[in-house]
């Protein structure tokens, strides 16, 4: 029938994909519990060799599919500016640089649709930049939704933490102004305190995050397996190659700074490359 095939409205959308999240967990629970788990997907050792090929690669595609960055043009000017607007409200000066910090716990989640791309073009099909939009009809989307949620949801707690840094340190007031506030962080022991354990628990959030979601969502793009299932599997990659995990984390996380400098415009290149990247390293590092 025809009213079958209309697409609805946004909440019931919305509705039908959190209970496909719930479908996938429920599932990969089961999965893992049964005599199933030993076809769990088979991690490979990775080299710094590894990391050369695949930033390479990534580059490759993003020249050759350049039209994916139309979507990132969008994004990141945008929410360049919205940052720069957060920043002249005097309460949320302290938050600025751990919000663009934290733009590396939810950088995965953006590059969902750039690993959709990398996927096409190594099937032999020609990408175009609404070939990202493919994710929606992948079997694993429901899972997808759910890690993006939980990375999300790790944002919002790393901010409440330096938040709560801020208060102990240098708060609770806010500063006057941004040339106080950098007066106050770099000159005196109490912002130079606020640095120390900001950046001490800003890795640990960071390394969370790497952890997770380092092949997780390529995975689930490129195999229908559920979430406990992804995640699990690149937890199993850090602890087989953490040297080179560790250090493509610090990769990522430089060139994600030096995008982020000139409010984000930056990231209209580094987005697309490192997501590209990422696909590849997948591909090297899960058999």
């Amino acid at each position: 029938m025809i009213m079958d095939k209309t697409i609805g409205n946004p909440i019931s959308w919305i509705a039908r994909n959190l209970g496909a999240t719930g479908d996938h967990v429920a599932e990969s629970v089961s999965t893992l519990g049964s005599s199933e788990a030993q076809d769990m997907p088979m991690v490979q050792t990775l080299t710094m060799q590894d990391l050369r090929a695949c930033l390479k690669a990534g580059y490759r595609d993003f020249l050759e599919t350049r039209a994916d960055a139309i979507f990132i043009v969008l994004v990141y000017p945008i929410a360049g500016l919205l940052m720069f607007g957060i920043g002249l409200n005097m309460d949320m000066i302290p938050l600025l640089a751990p919000l663009i910090a934290g733009f590396a716990l939810i950088g995965p989640v953006a590059a969902v649709g750039l690993y959709e791309i990398s996927r096409k073009r190594e099937q032999g099909g020609t990408a175009h930049w609404l070939d990202a939009f493919g994710v929606f009809r992948s079997p694993s989307f429901g899972a997808i939704l759910a890690l993006g949620f939980y990375l999300v949801m790790l944002l919002l707690i790393w901010l409440m933490v330096a938040q709560s840094v801020y208060v102990q340190t240098l708060g609770p007031e806010p500063p006057t102004s941004i040339t106080a506030f950098a007066a106050q962080v770099f000159t005196t022991g109490a912002g130079w305190a606020m640095i120390i354990f900001g950046t001490a628990i800003g890795f640990v959030f960071a390394l969370i995050a790497l952890a997770v979601s380092v092949v997780s969502f390529p995975l689930l793009l490129d195999r229908k397996v559920g979430l406990p299932v992804a995640v699990v599997t690149s937890v199993r990659v850090l602890r087989q190659n953490p040297g080179v995990i560790l250090t493509w984390g610090f990769i990522v996380a430089a060139l994600l700074v030096l995008g982020a400098i000139p409010l984000l415009l930056g990231l209209i290149v580094v987005m697309p490359v490192l997501g590209h990247a990422t696909w590849h390293l997948y591909r090297r590092a899960v058999a």
